[in-house]
């Protein structure tokens, strides 16, 4: 009898050490870039992803991590020098079909002369995939075992990743929205995500455009305690030349007031700016 209590104890302990070592781990935590997108829109020289939007009136812009030092924010509904393409793309900048050139060419002269009408942003509209995951001005992520949130501080922009094993209905695929459809599964301790059904009014990095073809792949995993790393691949067959990749890193906040968001209230910040 006590042999055998003994060899219950050992394979119960035994099943929780080894569900220990295969359970995911916890990305909850607030972030801060460490690096962000380069080059606005392609061009160079540019502040990352563009001209960030507008901070609250109320809140001056949360504080940015020590490899990240603060930048002054740009005038509202104004795009930033050097994020307008006037200097050409970077050699880094996904590589459009000639149609999709044309277009960004045409956005690129119309932000020159001075107009917004490209920039999402300044219309307080969601950044939209992949753009999102530039947070700018940093990101909360929520876990939980079926589905993990991803919360911008930046107009308030959020994206659920399902982990449950849904998929995308004809419907959902029929209504794309700006943060599209993002569903998970994990491979040991990395999150691999497909993302699809992504409006076609939004831009891959800056302002460069994408179609309703986009799709997005990410593996998101710990390259070291507190250090998050997402690896992005877009693929478009009608926008892109062939997918383009890049890696974003994020640095989990412990500190207030780094560890805490603030609302953006983008539309008030454009009323006042009238």
């Amino acid at each position: 009898m006590k042999r055998t209590l003994i060899s219950l104890v050992a394979a119960v302990m035994a099943v929780a050490v080894a569900d220990a070592q295969q359970a995911p781990p916890d990305f909850s935590g607030v972030y801060r870039p460490i690096n962000a997108f380069g080059g606005g829109g392609g061009g160079r020289g540019g502040r990352a992803g563009g001209a960030p939007a507008p901070a609250p009136p109320s809140a001056a812009p949360p504080s940015a991590p020590p490899s990240a030092p603060r930048q002054p924010l740009p005038p509202p509904t104004r795009t930033a020098p050097l994020s307008d393409g006037s200097q050409g793309r970077a050699p880094t900048a996904p590589q459009l079909t000639p149609e999709y050139l044309a277009k960004w060419q045409a956005m690129s002269k119309s932000r020159i002369s001075g107009s917004s009408d490209s920039d999402n942003t300044a219309k307080c509209l969601p950044p939209g995939m992949p753009a999102m995951m530039n947070m700018a001005y940093g990101m909360e992520v929520m876990q939980t075992k079926d589905k993990i949130t991803f919360f911008s501080e930046l107009n308030d922009a959020l994206r659920r990743v399902y982990l449950d094993g849904r998929k995308p209905t004809p419907a959902i695929l029929d209504d794309p929205t700006y943060a599209g459809y993002s569903t998970g599964h994990w491979e040991g301790d990395t999150l691999v995500v497909e993302t699809v059904a992504l409006r076609d009014n939004t831009y891959i990095e800056g302002f460069t455009p994408h179609s309703d073809q986009m799709t997005v792949r990410e593996r998101i995993r710990f390259v070291e305690p507190g250090i998050l790393e997402d690896r992005i691949t877009v693929t478009d067959p009608k926008a892109l030349v062939k997918p383009w990749e890049t890696v974003k890193t994020y640095r989990r906040m412990t500190k207030p007031p780094d560890d805490q968001l603030r609302e953006f209230a983008c539309a008030e910040g454009i009323e006042h700016a009238r």
